[in-house]
């Protein structure tokens, strides 16, 4: 079972990356906007990312 803290450490990112790309796609006609659909694709994509070599070096 997952412990809480590797849960938190997971979702925190996801949910921040998510709040991102939804601002950004508000604001997608600004710089502004532009900029957070990127980062928050790269908060998820590395989460996700992270958690992949994570599992692979165990």
């Amino acid at each position: 079972m997952i412990s809480p803290f590797a849960f938190h450490t997971m979702l925190i990112p996801i949910l921040g990356g998510m709040l991102m790309l939804a601002v950004g796609f508000n604001f997608r006609e600004r710089n502004a906007g532009v900029l957070l659909l990127w980062v928050g694709m790269l908060f998820i994509l590395g989460t996700v990312v992270y958690k992949i070599l994570a599992q692979l070096s165990d």
